[in-house]
C-alpha cells in the first residue's frame, strides 16, 4: 500500500470521527435540557432558546475538539490517554461556551445546570462510542490478541516499522505511540501514531499507553546511546526488541522481519567503520585470494567480505573439516557465481602448503589460522609453537617465494608485553612478517586487535551457555577488563589495512575504551530477561594461567602514531636480525620434533624478552604431552 493510499484512508477516518462528534454535540445539548426537566417536556420558550444556541455550541465545541486533537488517534487503539483528552476538551469547550452564551444572553432561559449535564453527556457519548468500537474490533479479531507496541525513534526507520505494523493482517502488533528526543517531532504524528514524549520517559509512557512491547527503531544509534536506552527499557519491566545496526540492514529497507532481540554487540559495538572502498576494490579486483583459517570466526567473515569484491578466485584453507564444510556451503549459496576452492589442510604441513601455492598462485594472503585459547596453550607449548610460529613461518615464506603481492597477518593485543604462551607465539609471528618484509617484494602487513565478540572460544558464547543453563556466570576477576569489537568491524579494518602502508607495519585497530568483563556479564544476563545476582549468580574464579588483568594494544617502544584512517594506528616495529630469526626458526623445528619444552620456552624468550616482565614462571612451567586443538 502506498503512502498516498494510507494518508487517504487516515483522512477519511478522521473526517468520519469529526462528523460523529458534530452529531453528538446537538444530541448531548438537547438531552441536557430534557434531563434538566426530569425527563419530561420542557417549556417551548426554553426549547426555542436551546435551538438558537445550538450553532454556538457546535462551533465552539467542534473547534475545541479539533484543537485538542481528538482526531489524531485511531479509534481501534482508543485508550486511557484518549479518554483524558476527551474530558479535557469537553470541559474547556463547555466552559468557553457558557461564558460566550452568558455574554450574549445573560443566561436568560438557559438553566445553568444544563452546561454540567451537557458536559457529562458529551464525555459519555464521545468516550463510550470510541470504547465500544474498540471492544467490537477486539471481539471481531477473536482469539488473535495484538500486542500494543511503543516505538522508540520517530525517524525513517520508525516510520517504516510502523507502516509495516499497520499493514499486517491479522494484526499481531499495534503501534500506540512514539517516543523521540528530537524536540521538533514532539506532538507530531506518523501514520496516525503520535510522538508523545522523549526517550527518557520510556517507562512511564509504556505504562500510560498500556504497551505490551517496546520496539527500538534506532539503527544508527551509537553503543553508548543503546546502553542508555536499554537501561530505560529494563526499568519499564517490559520486553523490548530492536532493528539491526544500520550497516546490517539492506539499503533502504526497514521491515518488521528485521526486528530482533537486543544483542550484546549493540551495547559494546561502535560507530560503523567507513572503508576506502575504491582502494580496496582496486587492490583485490581480479586477484586470487587465499584465506588461511578460513573456517574460523575471523577467517569466515573475511571470506564473506572479500567476496563482495570481484575477486578472481577464493581459496579457503582450514584444518577443521566441519568449519570448512560450513563456510563452503554458505559461500556457494550466497555467491553461486564465485570461483571457490576449499582446501582441507594444515599450515604446519610444509609440503602441502607448497603444493597449494604452486597450484593456485595466490596474489593476496590473509593469514587468520592460529591457536588462540590462552589458558589451554599455557600447557600446550609445543602445539602453540608448531601452529602459531612454524605454521606462520611456512605460509609467510611461501608468500615471499611465490611473489604474492600482499600478506596480511591477523594478530592480537595479547602479543604486546605477552604474559602467556599464546601472546608470545603471536608476537613471534609478527616478528616473522616484519623481518621478511625487509627482504621481500611481498608487502607483509600485520593487524593487531583485541577480543572479538562472539568468536569461537570467546567469552560471549561461554556466558550465553552459562545463562541458558541457569548460571552461575563465571568471571575471573571483578576488575578484569578487555578490549572488544565485533567480528564484522575487525574484518573491515583488516581489509582497510591492505591498502595502507608500504609493508612491514603493525597496524593497531582502534578498540575504543576497555570494557569490564563484569559489566559484559551483567548486561548479557539482563538481556536474557534475568536479574544479575538474583536469577543468575555471578561467581569470581580468579585469573587463569597466562591471563592479565588488563590487556595492552602496543608496546611502549613502538611509538604509536596516527594514520590516514581514524580507526587505524601505526605501531613502529622493533627490528630483528634476519640471520638470528632463521637460526631460531631452525631451532624451533628441532625442539618441536624432539618435544623439548625447555628449549621451546627458552627460544620464545630469546625473541620476546619482554615476556619475562609478565610471566616469570614460564621457564619453569610444567611440560605436557601433545594434544589436538582446533585452530581458528
Amino acid at each position: 500500500m502506498s503512502k498516498i493510499s494510507i494518508s487517504l484512508r487516515l483522512l477519511k477516518t478522521r473526517w468520519a470521527a469529526l462528523a460523529h462528534d458534530l452529531v453528538m454535540i446537538p444530541i448531548a445539548w438537547l438531552l441536557a435540557y430534557w434531563i434538566r426537566y426530569k425527563i419530561g417536556e420542557y417549556p417551548d420558550l426554553l426549547f426555542e432558546r436551546a435551538l438558537q444556541l445550538l450553532p454556538v455550541m457546535l462551533l465552539i465545541q467542534g473547534s475545541i475538539f479539533f484543537y485538542f486533537g481528538l482526531y489524531r488517534g485511531i479509534w481501534r487503539f482508543a485508550s486511557l490517554p484518549d479518554l483524558t483528552r476527551i474530558v479535557r476538551a469537553v470541559v474547556v469547550s463547555t466552559a468557553i461556551a457558557a461564558v460566550v452564551i452568558f455574554f450574549f444572553t445573560r443566561l436568560q432561559y438557559v438553566p445553568r445546570s444544563v452546561f454540567i449535564i451537557d458536559a457529562i453527556l458529551l464525555i459519555l457519548l464521545l468516550g463510550g462510542t470510541r470504547l465500544s468500537y474498540r471492544l467490537l474490533k477486539d471481539h471481531h479479531l477473536g482469539k488473535v490478541t495484538a500486542e500494543r507496541v511503543l516505538v522508540v525513534g520517530a525517524g525513517s526507520a520508525g516510520e517504516g516499522l510502523v507502516r509495516d505494523l499497520l499493514r499486517m493482517r491479522p494484526a499481531v502488533y499495534l503501534p500506540v505511540a512514539f517516543v523521540d528526543d528530537d524536540p521538533a517531532k514532539q506532538g507530531q504524528e506518523i501514520h496516525g501514531i503520535r510522538v508523545v514524549s522523549t526517550i527518557e520517559n520510556i517507562a512511564s509512557v509504556a505504562g500510560q499507553w498500556d504497551a505490551d512491547l517496546i520496539m527500538l527503531a534506532l539503527p544508527s544509534a551509537s553503543s553508548s546511546q543503546m546502553r542508555r536506552i536499554v537501561e530505560l527499557c529494563e526499568m519499564s519491566g517490559m520486553p523490548f526488541r530492536t532493528l539491526p545496526k544500520l550497516q546490517s540492514l539492506v539499503s533502504g529497507k526497514v521491515s518488521i522481519n528485521e526486528i530482533r532481540e537486543v544483542q550484546i554487540e549493540d551495547l559494546l559495538g561502535r560507530a560503523p567503520v567507513v572503508l576506502d572502498r575504491t582502494e580496496i576494490i582496486n587492490r583485490l579486483t581480479d586477484k586470487v585470494v587465499l584465506v588461511t583459517g578460513g573456517g574460523g570466526s575471523i577467517g569466515s567473515e573475511l571470506c564473506r567480505q572479500v567476496t563482495c569484491v570481484a575477486i578472481k578466485h577464493l581459496i579457503v584453507l582450514d584444518q577443521s573439516e566441519y568449519n570448512l564444510y560450513s563456510i563452503e556451503k554458505e559461500l556457494q549459496e550466497s555467491r553461486p557465481e564465485l570461483q571457490l576452492t576449499c582446501e582441507l589442510g594444515d599450515i604446519c604441513d610444509e609440503a602441502g602448503m607448497e603444493h597449494l601455492f604452486r597450484c593456485y598462485q595466490p596474489d593476496v594472503v590473509f593469514h587468520a589460522a592460529a591457536y588462540k585459547h590462552v589458558p589451554m596453550l599455557e600447557d600446550k607449548v609445543r602445539e602453540a609453537v608448531r601452529n602459531n610460529i612454524i605454521g606462520s613461518w611456512n605460509v609467510a615464506r611461501l608468500a615471499d617465494r611465490f611473489a604474492c603481492s600482499d600478506f596480511v597477518m591477523v594478530s592480537t593485543d595479547k602479543a604486546v608485553n605477552p604474559g602467556n604462551i599464546m601472546g608470545a607465539t603471536k608476537r613471534v609471528a609478527e616478528i616473522i612478517c616484519q623481518t621478511l618484509d625487509e627482504r621481500s617484494t611481498t608487502r607483509f602487513i600485520t593487524t593487531r586487535f583485541g577480543n572479538v565478540l562472539g568468536s569461537a572460544g570467546s567469552v560471549v558464547p561461554l556466558f550465553k551457555d552459562q545463562i541458558q543453563n541457569g548460571g552461575p556466570v563465571t568471571v575471573t576477576d571483578e576488575g578484569i577488563t578487555r578490549y572488544f569489537m565485533t567480528i564484522s568491524e575487525a574484518c573491515r579494518l583488516i581489509l582497510q589495512t591492505t591498502v595502507m602502508g608500504n609493508g612491514g607495519e603493525i597496524f593497531v585497530l582502534d578498540m575504543g575504551e576497555p570494557v569490564k568483563v563484569l559489566y559484559l556479564a551483567e548486561q548479557m544476563i539482563r538481556l536474557s530477561g534475568k536479574i544479575p545476582g538474583e536469577d543468575i549468580k555471578i561467581e569470581f574464579t580468579g585469573l587463569r594461567p597466562g591471563e592479565k588483568l588488563h590487556e595492552e594494544l602496543f608496546h611502549t617502544d613502538e611509538n604509536l602514531t596516527d594514520t590516514s584512517h581514524e580507526k587505524v594506528m601505526l605501531a613502529m616495529c622493533r627490528k630483528t636480525d634476519w640471520n638470528t630469526l632463521t637460526r631460531t626458526m631452525d631451532e624451533f623445528r628441532t625442539a618441536v620434533d624432539e618435544f623439548d619444552m625447555a628449549a621451546l620456552k627458552s627460544l620464545i624468550l630469546a625473541l620476546v624478552p619482554e615476556m619475562t616482565q609478565n610471566s616469570g614462571e614460564i621457564v619453569n612451567a610444567a611440560d605436557s604431552p601433545v594434544v589436538a586443538a582446533s585452530g581458528e
